[in-house]
């Protein structure tokens, strides 16, 4: 009795435009993650992979697991040994180095 029923308003084809409107946010949510998330992710990524891949002899650094040592050896691509104190060498997986304490300059040719 007091509910009258109401009658939709005659309302313009839905088409093209009203996809585009439904899909916009979608679209500015995943640009805004791009940038925010994504982009520095990424460069992030690519400046530990140049850190990692110009590891020499010398290097003192800090693991993931947090251990310092210095680098004593290059075994291969993967590998580095480090001592950790005087006469306690380990092999450390390269991706597992966090970071570079102190670089120590290339030897010289010759000498």
């Amino acid at each position: 009795m007091f509910i009258t029923p109401a009658f939709a308003q005659a309302a313009g084809p839905a088409g093209a435009s009203g996809f585009l409107i439904q899909i916009l946010p979608f679209v500015a949510i995943f640009a805004i993650m791009y940038f925010l998330i994504i982009r520095p992710q990424r460069n992030k990524m690519k400046q530990h992979q140049e850190l990692i891949s110009n590891l020499r002899r010398g290097d003192t650094i800090v693991t993931t697991g947090g251990l310092i040592g210095k680098v004593s050896k290059v075994v291969d691509d993967g590998e580095l040994q480090v001592e950790l104190a005087e006469g306690v060498k380990v092999r450390v997986v390269r991706s597992m180095v966090q970071e570079v304490r102190s670089k120590t300059e290339p030897a010289k040719e010759g000498a």
